[in-house]
């Protein structure tokens, strides 16, 4: 009787035992789905769909800090192509530096106001000139902030008779601001001022 006793006792320990390892068994696996399912959740997430002229197009979300360098190169990039890519028309002139605005501080209005005041978009207008830009490069430092930058371009002014290029470099600092429609990048440019402009060639069409 004893002896059955004993394996009856024997035979529960096992079956705890048992039990005991089924349970942290399965809340390993529990576990488990748990983390593979919050990864692809967040995976699922990070892809967004676009829809661009009639077509689906995948884009990757990111952090901020993981594009500032891009973004912001692809900001003063823009900015510049809107305040010196202009044609001899006053409402060209108006659309353009007008969304150039919306990108940067007082001090791109001011230097608008200068020209205007001196009647260079006047002198583009009945000379019938136009005005390209081709950003060559742009210097970014972001470990300061507001984030240093230089540009560095190439201006071209087209006349009827000949083209006359020159080289443009300017410098200010960007700040972080709300994303809008007018301002897809949410940077600002401050203090922002033309530190070389001067006449490299001239060519005779």
């Amino acid at each position: 009787m004893f002896q059955q006793l004993k394996n009856i006792d024997t035979a529960f320990r096992h079956v705890r035992t048992f039990s005991i390892i089924m349970v942290l068994v399965c809340m390993l696996i529990a576990g488990f789905s748990l983390v593979k399912s919050y990864q692809a959740i967040s995976t699922a997430q990070s892809r967004i769909y676009i829809l661009a002229n009639g077509k689906i197009l995948e884009a990757i979300a990111a952090e901020r800090k993981d594009n500032i360098q891009v973004e912001a190169k692809d900001h003063v990039k823009t900015f510049h192509e809107y305040f010196f890519s202009l044609d001899p028309d006053d409402k060209v002139i108006e659309g353009n530096i007008s969304k150039a605005i919306y990108l940067a501080d007082g001090s791109a209005k001011s230097q608008y106001d200068n020209l205007k005041e001196n009647g260079y978009y006047s002198n583009l207008i009945s000379a019938n000139i136009s005005q390209e830009i081709q950003v060559d490069s742009v210097q970014l430092d972001v470990n300061q902030y507001p984030y240093f930058f230089r540009c560095f371009a190439t201006q071209k002014l087209i006349r009827a008779t000949s083209t006359a290029t020159r080289i443009l470099i300017t410098e200010g600092f960007l700040r972080n601001v709300t994303r809008s429609d007018n301002n897809p990048h949410g940077f600002l440019i401050e203090r922002w001022k033309t530190i070389n402009n001067r006449d490299t060639t001239a060519q005779n069409q």
